[in-house]
């Protein structure tokens, strides 16, 4: 062998590493939140709890990714709206232990890297993280070939929040009668990509036509839209106080996902006619020939998360929600002891969905 061999020809590009540094660097600094300065370069990130305000604080972890949906986004050019998704997935899990997102790392793989893409992915989670508060104080860019195929890449997210010592919101909180209040999703989410990917392959849908329900977006865009972030809404109802259970719609849908803050002895009687099926949940619907209790178990159905409180207190909170960041929040049902034979969940007046 004549030739010096360097990384570059190994298929990892330095020079390109460099470049996404310095593209990426701005949109941390726009992140910086009491007790980090958002700066990248470091081998680790640093953050200062005493700094942001906490006493005596336990610390909540989340880590997720957005699953296919990198897929249908690779396929239509659209990247920014996947670092959302990637913050929201993980963020809003912490928030519904009654804990607030403080600092985030993203884990960015592929098979070469295009630093352009991989910036608008980064600016996406910069992104995230100013809408709920939170510092994106490091991450990692692994470029490895021969693992992904070049033009593609991974993403995954951690996520680290923290509440004061016995505000933590814990399962089993939740009681008989206590009533569902439903916040909307923005759309699909980041749960459900390898059903909806299927669909559009069998049906041959036009990703460029009009959105369902909307002809000022492409179903392709709508089908895009980016993880709703709900941090705004849970400090509102945990200042408003008498919340006893949040649930993050994710995957598993409205079936699976209720029952992790609530007991056995219970069952969640779910009303939908007081949750209309959005449009475009109605034409995966159609297009699949999906039976409603599979599209409840497999998507968000337009519920992105669902916070539990007493009847007493129902009528407030939602007040609050609905004149503050929540206009469109709604009662979507009623914590009821279970019968013997009845699910966790219970669909009613499943024919409104018809």
């Amino acid at each position: 062998m004549n030739k010096p061999l360097s990384y570059k020809d190994a298929g990892v590009d330095i020079d390109a590493g460099d470049k996404l540094v310095a593209q990426i660097a701005p949109h941390a600094k726009r992140t910086r939140r009491r007790g980090a300065d958002a700066s990248l370069g470091g081998f680790g990130g640093l953050f200062d709890l005493a700094a942001a305000g906490f006493n005596d604080p336990i610390l909540v972890a989340a880590t997720d990714g957005v699953g296919t949906k990198l897929e249908l986004a690779g396929q239509l050019g659209k990247h920014r709206g996947l670092g959302i998704d990637l913050v929201a997935m993980c963020a809003n899990d912490i928030l519904v232990q009654g804990a607030m997102p403080l600092f985030f790392l993203d884990y960015f793989a592929t098979g070469k890297l295009e630093p352009d893409v991989a910036a608008e992915v980064v600016a996406g989670i910069a992104d995230g993280c100013v809408e709920v508060e939170c510092a994106l104080i490091g991450g990692e860019t692994a470029e490895m070939p021969g693992i992904y195929p070049p033009g593609s890449y991974d993403l995954a997210g951690f996520c680290v929040g923290a509440a004061e010592r016995g505000k933590l919101l814990h399962p089993g909180q939740a009681k008989a009668g206590d009533i569902a209040i439903a916040l909307p999703s923005s759309g699909v989410h980041s749960n459900g990509y390898s059903l909806v990917r299927k669909i559009i392959e069998l049906t041959g849908a036009d990703l460029g036509a009009a959105a369902p329900g909307d002809p000022t977006q492409t179903l392709g865009d709508a089908l895009l839209a980016p993880t709703r972030l709900y941090q705004k809404a849970v400090l509102c109802a945990l200042d408003h106080g008498g919340v006893s259970g949040i649930v993050h719609v994710t995957g598993g849908g409205l079936i699976e996902n209720p029952p992790r803050v609530y007991d056995a002895s219970l069952s969640l009687h779910l009303d939908l006619a007081a949750c209309p099926l959005p449009p475009l949940f109605r034409w995966l619907r159609d297009s699949g020939n999906i039976e409603t209790m599979e599209l409840a178990r497999t998507f968000n159905c337009g519920i992105g998360m669902i916070l539990f409180t007493g009847k007493d207190n129902a009528p407030s909170l939602l007040a609050d929600l609905q004149s503050g960041p929540e206009p469109g929040a709604w009662i979507a049902g009623q914590l009821e002891v279970r019968e013997a034979a009845a699910q966790a969940v219970v669909l009613i007046n499943s024919e409104s969905w018809d």
